[in-house]
This record gives C-alpha cells, structure tokens and sequence, in this order.
C-alpha cells in the first residue's frame, strides 16, 4: 500500500515537472514576440492547461492499457518508469532543451515493463488491433514521433505562406497589430491542445497503477473512506482527472525559463504573424492527435512548427545548430528513458520494492 501511495504521489510530481518543462512549449512564441509579458502568458498558459485536462481521456486510456500488459505490471513498475522520466525531464529541463515529457514517460514504461517481465519483449503491446482499432506502440507512439514533426513542419509553412500572400499589401505596423490580438488566441488554443494530450499521460499512469494494485490484492481490506483507490477497469476515475489537471496547472504556473529562451529566441526571431502561424498549427496538429486518442509529444510538434514557420520567412533565419541539438533530444529520449526505467525497475527490486 505504502508503494501504491508512492506511485500516485509521484506521477502527480511528473505531471507538475510536465507543467513547467512544456509549459514552454504553450507560451514560448508569445513570450518572445512580446505579445503578452511572461507573468500575463503563464497565467494564460495555466488556466487554458487546465480547461485543456478536462477534454476527454483517450490519451489516458491508450497510456493506461494500450501500450503494455497491463497484467505484467506492478506498482514498482510504474515506480520506476516515473522516476526514469523525471530524471530524463530534469536533465532536459536544466539544459534548456525542449523535449518529450511524452516520450519520456513512455520510454520509462516500456523500460520498466521489460524488466519485470526479465526481458520478455512480449509485454510490449507493439502492434493489436482492438475492437476493430489499430493500438499499440507502432500506430500510437512511434509512427506519430516521426509524422507528427513533419506535418507541424508542413502546416506552418503552409499557413504561413498563405499568411504572406494575403498581407503582402498591408504595412508592417498594421499586420503586428492585428496578430498581437490574435496570438492571445492562438496561444490559448495551444494551451488547451497541451492540456487535451500532455495532462492525460498521467491520468494514465495512475489509473495503471490503481488496477495492478486492485489486480495484487493492495485494496482488499480498505477502510470505507479509501475505497476509491480500488479500481479494475480501464475507465479513468474523476478524482484522477482533476488531481492532474489541477496539478498541470500549477506545475504550468511556475513556468519554464530556460525551455523558453530555447524556443522563442534562439530558434528564430519571431513577430506576431510568425506566432499565431506557429501556433494555431501546432493546436490544430495536437488537438486531432488527442481526438484520435494518441500520446503525441507536443514539443516536437511546437518546436517543429516554428521551424516551418522561420523557414517560410527566411530559410537561413532559423538557427539550425540550435535545431539540431534539440534533435538529438527526441532521438535520445526514448532509448534513454527506457534504459533508465530498466535499470531503476532492477534497483527498486534489488532493494526490496515488490
């Protein structure tokens, strides 16, 4: 029971980490054209997270049930796949680079999961088809880490050319008028998209861990005020959904400094139209994936989106050292989230975790 309590506490602790380190990812563009002042965008980014958790649980069903057997998962699995995206999370954080709190957490998982099951690959959910559905890691994860960038990437230069076409006659001072309205909307709009995908992976993880702790007998003799924690369904519980989306929100509030330096300065230099195009691209991109119940990263899609968008203005006005070593970031983090969710998993059981 202590460990069940430990889980839950920490993948509210991973869910408050998401909030400041791709809190970046809703706010950075309208940060750094001056739209709105960092205090103005983090209250904006905080309160549209927290309409945004609210919008459906298909993100949390495919995390809690469609990328691992569920039946080979113990508390101290998802104990250890948390910490191992925490780490991954903290690191990134504290470089400045934007990556996948997404892929972080599932990386961990499918680490984890491979060590409880001592190695058997089996327990990935790789590809199944489920009433008449396609789920698992391939159509839910991987496919989507590669397209997703690239239709970010193509939409924005999309929008963004359109955008040029339709102003070419209007003065500058005209066109950063109207967009520094518009932007206010369009970056609400990406703080409710981040909200509908990002705040449901630990909705997620917590409803994994209440079913393995029903599955291993944790919650037989619970008193009646606790009876809550007894769950063995892939329904996601209220209480959870507004534990995390309260907990995204905060997590929102304290913002995200260095992530944001990264992505709305050293990237491109942006103005208002350049923003909204970004923007309103990535919230388009993110909102189907949540629809379409996939764990998208909404980091690759933003900072993908942004590219698109200064590649549109000027091919060499984006900074493509800068991009290449955010690059490195998503290609690293699920290799090194699930050998970081291992090698804790072995740890945790080395110790004395069950």
């Amino acid at each position: 029971m202590t460990i069940l309590l430990l889980v839950l506490f920490t993948a509210l602790a991973f869910e408050y980490i998401n909030g400041f380190h791709d809190a970046a990812n809703a706010i950075a563009t309208v940060v750094s054209t001056r739209v709105l002042t960092p205090r103005q965008a983090i209250f904006l980014a905080a309160c549209t997270n927290l309409i945004g958790a609210f919008v459906g649980v298909g993100v949390a069903k495919t995390i809690s049930s469609g990328l691992v057997d569920a039946n080979a998962v113990t508390t101290t699995t998802i104990l250890a796949a948390l910490l191992g995206g925490i780490t991954w999370n903290l690191i990134t954080w504290w470089l400045g680079l934007p990556s996948s709190s997404s892929h972080a957490l599932i990386g961990g998982l499918c680490g984890a999961a491979l060590a409880t099951a001592e190695g058997r690959w089996s327990v990935l959910h790789w590809s199944v088809v489920e009433n008449g559905k396609h789920a698992g890691l391939w159509p839910k994860v991987v496919l989507p880490m590669f397209t997703s960038p690239i239709a970010g990437f193509l939409i924005a230069a999309l929008v963004m050319a359109l955008l040029y076409v339709c102003l070419r006659k209007v003065t500058p001072r005209i066109v950063n008028l109207i967009f520094g309205k518009a932007q206010i909307l369009s970056a609400g709009l990406m703080g409710l998209s981040h909200g509908s995908n990002d705040a449901q992976k630990s909705m997620g993880i917590m409803t994994l861990a209440l079913v393995a702790g029903t599955q291993a007998g944790l919650f037989e003799d619970l008193p009646a005020w606790a009876s809550f924690l007894h769950h063995d369904s892939k329904d996601i519980p209220k209480w959870i959904i507004v534990a995390c989306a309260l907990t995204m929100a905060a997590g929102t509030a304290a913002g995200g400094w260095r992530i944001i330096r990264t992505m709305g300065h050293k990237m491109v230099k942006l103005q208002p139209v350049h923003g909204f195009a970004a923007e309103t691209s990535a919230a388009a991109v993110i909102l189907t994936a949540s629809f379409l119940k996939i764990p998208l990263s909404t980091t690759h899609v933003i900072s993908s989106c942004i590219m698109g968008v200064g590649s549109i203005k000027r091919f060499s006005a984006v900074k493509w050292g800068v991009v290449g070593r955010i690059v490195w970031a998503w290609v690293l983090t699920i290799p090194v989230t699930g050998m970081l969710g291992y090698g804790i998993d072995k740890l945790l059981r080395a110790i004395g975790a069950p």
